[in-house]
């Protein structure tokens, strides 16, 4: 007898073989055992995950000489019929090599006719996206209301090339991607039932390989067993793949912890000698770099099956969270960037030399200083000089220390000079030394500052000037200001707008004028209105901006001469100010 291919030979027979797509398998089985089965199917998914497979067990369960239900017996002439492909009542269909429309009329010629041997005819179309647009106009009302001795099963990896019309007569069910645990357990069950040696590792190394299909992973495993000469061992299945020593990886990141450019450079080389595919290094560094980042939140959730859990936590206790999400952020860019460097390798390494070059500062040596720290080109006391212009209390303060009152109620303590660069004011004699500033804090405010204040434009003005979110500026523009008497504003809030009213949003205005003025202020809001809001100020200020432009259109004499001429109009709205 030939040899069968392991995809073939250990496909799953019926339901609880399957492995993984249980949100499936649990509509399907409630269906058939409740006697609830609809007439058409559609299994979506990609390749591998057991489309095809699922609608060949449910053929098989609706046909089984022993009932129907969701475990057939698999003994009787039906199910063997099924499983070897042969039953005359399962017509199975490749889309892909029958997308002409005469194709799909011959083939729904003959559902009216009852099933030869089984309970029901199954017609089983395969990539059924294949088909073309007067397939499924021909497919449609068949589809819909098929006989009742019909069942349409429907498989398909591009659901979305299908018309909607063929959407919507049919049940969905999409299959998902199997985990690599999953598949690694099952590649440990069939390799058991084989009698083949095999180590973990290289089964984990299969699965991730898979990228999700089962099939694939049978396929690689077919091959790992002949590449290995009948055991399938982690360092052959690595070379068969072209995949690197996951050691090296983990070598690359202890350097980058250690600080240490020359013990990374050495593993690059060491790398090298493995002729590695870089783009792959990459995808393993930033899936170690994933469990590491996991670790650091929870360390429990770290997956040990390669025994791997201790180094993994290990780095996760010597790295600083924050360089973990760099690096993974740099090594995620460098594969995209990969292809763009004039060689491989050298663009691996400066990925590398990127990460070591970002990690912050912490504490080594001037040698061994990332290269993220410039020297300072400016002295560093010139940022401090420049004045905030929204805090007025520094200026009162300079005022005050000064021995003579000056013409320039707010001297600025620095200046820039022509060549763009803040340099420092020149020393007065009589400038106040350090152990002077206390005295001048507990000085009075100037009767300016405290001083009762009720004017609308002035609130106005100092709402614009406040950095608030627009929610918040919202909630300060339907605010009038009844007085302000020093340190303390009392605002009314409009009763249309009492739902913007919170504790937060009150303390939040609060700390946003208490910087304002730099000292701490009190706020108090009632309700009631009567008072100018902001917002009535700036409804007021654009309804006379838009006077002055409706009457300087109305008043140029270019456009009177037009309108003249052709007896024309200005539609009303269609003037607009323009802002200077």
């Amino acid at each position: 007898m030939s040899y069968q291919v392991l995809a073939r030979k250990w496909r799953p027979r019926a339901f609880p073989e399957m492995v993984g797509q249980e949100h499936v398998l649990r509509a399907l089985i409630n269906a058939l055992d409740n006697d609830r089965l609809h007439h058409a199917f559609l299994f979506t998914g990609t390749r591998g995950v057991g489309k095809t497979t699922v609608a060949r067990i449910l053929a098989k369960s609706i046909n089984c000489e022993q009932g129907m239900s969701s475990r057939p017996c698999g003994e009787c002439a039906s199910c063997r019929e099924i499983d070897e492909g042969r039953f005359v009542d399962l017509i199975e269909v490749d889309a892909a090599s029958r997308t002409k429309v005469e194709d799909t009329r011959d083939l729904l010629d003959n559902v009216q006719y009852a099933p030869t041997r089984g309970r029901f005819k199954v017609y089983l179309i395969d990539e059924v996206h294949m088909l073309s647009n007067h397939s499924f106009n021909a497919l449609l009302k068949t589809l819909e209301e098929p006989p009742p001795h019909v069942k349409f099963l429907l498989a398909t990896t591009d659901p979305q090339k299908l018309p909607v019309t063929i959407l919507s007569r049919c049940l969905q069910f999409n299959l998902k991607r199997i985990t690599p645990e999953l598949i690694a357990g099952h590649l440990a069950s069939v390799l058991t039932q084989e009698g083949i040696e095999a180590e973990l590792a290289a089964l984990h190394e299969l699965a991730r390989a898979a990228d999700g299909s089962m099939r694939d992973a049978l396929s690689l495993l077919d091959q790992a067993i002949a590449f290995g000469g009948g055991r399938v061992d982690a360092r052959e299945v690595r070379d068969m793949l072209g995949s690197i020593d996951r050691g090296r990886v983990f070598a690359l990141l202890e350097a980058l912890a250690a600080n240490d450019a020359k013990a990374l450079l050495a593993e690059c080389r060491a790398l090298e000698e493995q002729a590695p595919d870089y783009v792959g290094v990459l995808a393993e560094l930033v899936s170690l770099l994933h469990r590491v980042a996991l670790a650091q939140v929870l360390p429990e959730a770290v997956d040990d099956g390669l025994g791997e859990g201790e180094v993994v936590r290990t780095l996760a206790a010597r790295l600083a969270p924050e360089d973990v999400q760099l690096y993974y952020q740099i090594a995620l860019t460098g594969r995209r960037d990969l292809p763009l460097a004039p060689e491989a390798r050298a663009g691996f390494e400066m990925v590398m030399l990127r990460m070591l070059a970002f990690r912050p500062d912490d504490g080594a040596p001037p040698g061994e200083r990332p290269m993220t720290e410039r020297p300072a080109t400016a002295p560093a006391a010139a940022p401090k000089a420049v004045p905030r212009p929204a805090v007025t209390a520094p200026a009162v303060a300079s005022r005050a220390a000064e021995p003579a009152p000056v013409p320039n109620p707010a001297p600025p303590a620095a200046v820039e000079t022509p060549n763009h660069q803040v340099a420092e004011p020149a020393p007065v004699p009589s400038a106040p030394t350090a152990p002077a500033a206390p005295a001048v804090e507990t000085a009075p405010a100037p009767t300016s500052v405290a001083a009762p204040v009720t004017d609308s434009e002035e609130w106005a003005s100092l709402v614009a000037q406040l950095p608030l979110t627009p929610m918040m500026r919202q909630f300060a523009q339907q605010c009038s200001l009844l007085r302000r008497d020093g340190d303390r504003f009392d605002l009314a809030l409009e009763p249309a707008h009492v739902h913007f009213r919170n504790e937060k949003r009150e303390e939040t205005l609060r700390k946003s004028l208490e910087d304002f003025v730099g000292r701490p202020v009190k706020l108090h809001i009632t309700v009631g209105s009567g008072g100018v809001t902001p917002a009535m100020v700036r409804d007021r200020d654009n309804a006379e901006r838009q006077r002055q432009a409706e009457e300087a259109i109305h008043a140029d004499p270019t456009v009177r001469s037009l309108l003249d001429h052709f007896d024309g109009h200005i539609p009303p709205g269609s003037i607009r100010p323009v802002d200077e």
